[in-house]
């Protein structure tokens, strides 16, 4: 029998060595960042559940400032630690294996919090709430989130995210969520599908063929298939929508 700790360390496996532990893209990030409001010139910031550094490093690059860069797993920041260096990035990088629930960071320290696909790791609402106090006045959230885009998605999909993610909610709930928290919402973006299949569920398809096949792992392949085949059906139901967050007293 399969063990949580046995299926956690087989997603990791699975994931290892791919640019994305998650769904996304550089131009789209880019185009998130084009919507953030002014920040200082060398910007506090942080990547939370920042996998193998994709979101990191476009950051610390867009910015040339440092980014602190959290996961807890110790493969993903191994990764990010070489990726860093064979972009040059090296310098601005700052690696930190944490739990991104328990951060000792000062109130108000961090002026740009990104954090894309990992809140649900937490739970939205909790993930809101435990960050808030990091933002600075005037800082900015870009928080990624699983959203519903229609009230009628097909059972199919419901049943496997009712499993698979109970508390996922819709953009509204989410929104609402967010003002709970102390924040306001400047605007929100859906991922496009496309960046769904040709970053993030191509590249895991093929890493599926190469890895060794443990009992683990084959629930985890299996799981994953699954999800796969839904999102060619439902994609247009839901999907990943990026927050963009500020503080409710600025």
């Amino acid at each position: 029998m399969n063990t949580q700790a046995d299926l956690i360390a087989a997603l990791i496996d699975l994931h290892r060595g791919l640019d994305r532990q998650g769904p996304g893209a550089a131009d789209f990030s880019r185009s998130i960042l084009g919507l953030v409001p002014p920040l200082p010139p060398r910007p506090r910031i942080a990547d939370l559940g920042c996998g193998s550094g994709a979101g990191a490093l476009l950051l610390a690059e867009h910015f040339r400032s440092e980014v602190r860069a959290v996961d807890l797993s110790a493969v993903f920041i191994d990764e990010l630690k070489a990726r860093a260096i064979r972009a040059g990035l090296g310098h601005l990088i700052i690696p930190i294996r944490a739990d991104m629930a328990a951060l000792d960071w000062p109130p108000a320290s961090i002026d740009l919090l990104w954090s894309e696909g990992a809140a649900y790791n937490l739970g939205f609402e909790r993930a809101l709430r435990l960050w808030r106090p990091l933002l600075s006045s005037g800082g900015v959230a870009v928080i990624s989130e699983m959203s519903w885009f229609a009230d009628d998605a097909p059972e199919p999909a419901r049943a496997f995210w009712r499993t698979a993610y109970p508390t996922m909610g819709d953009e509204r709930l989410n929104a609402a969520m967010a003002r709970g928290a102390g924040y306001r919402t400047l605007t929100t973006r859906r991922l496009p599908s496309d960046a769904w299949w040709r970053n993030y569920y191509g590249p895991l398809r093929e890493r599926m063929r190469r890895v060794d096949v443990t009992p683990a792992m084959q629930a985890v392949i299996r799981e994953t298939e699954e999800e796969m085949a839904l999102f060619a059906r439902f994609s247009d139901c839901y999907g990943y929508t990026f927050y963009v967050l500020q503080p409710a007293d600025v």
